[in-house]
């Protein structure tokens, strides 16, 4: 199947894609923070390059996108109908590459923990999500 949209204007549209700094990563960190939670933003110097590194407990934080990362049984990962073998290789290589890193990461005594986009969303579920991996972390108020 071709694509319906010009070459430009698809380039245009993967251009405007942001790789840090998304919807998603901002209400994570603004849950972490308001759960008194300090943090690092995109470690440079560790495998993946974590959206959100805790180095205190030594947690990476990746914020997921539900299409790029392939969340199994989510609505948001589809499979585009048009250049169906380009995509199948592009999220077979995200999800490999992804098991590296937390592979990696695990192997440096870090602990990894994946919040998902569709998550990330809901406010209730988010500060669920975090509460069971951050739960005594906090300061004592």
């Amino acid at each position: 199947m071709a694509d319906r949209i010009t070459k430009e204007r698809r380039s245009w549209n993967m251009a405007q894609i942001r790789s840090k700094n998304t919807t998603p990563e901002l209400l994570v960190r603004s849950a972490l923070h308001r759960m008194g939670l300090r943090f690092r933003l995109h470690a440079p110097k560790l495998p993946g390059h974590p959206d959100i590194v805790l180095p205190r407990w030594r947690v990476a934080l990746f914020v997921h996108g539900c299409f790029w990362h392939r969340h199994p049984g989510c609505q948001l990962a589809y499979r585009p109908k048009s250049h169906v073998l380009f995509w199948e290789r592009k999220f077979s290589q995200n999800v490999l590459r992804d098991q590296c890193r937390k592979q990696e990461l695990q192997d440096a005594g870090w602990r990894v923990v994946v919040v998902w986009e569709c998550d990330a969303r809901k406010p209730t579920r988010l500060q669920a999500l975090l509460k069971t991996h951050f739960v005594g972390t906090q300061k004592k108020i």
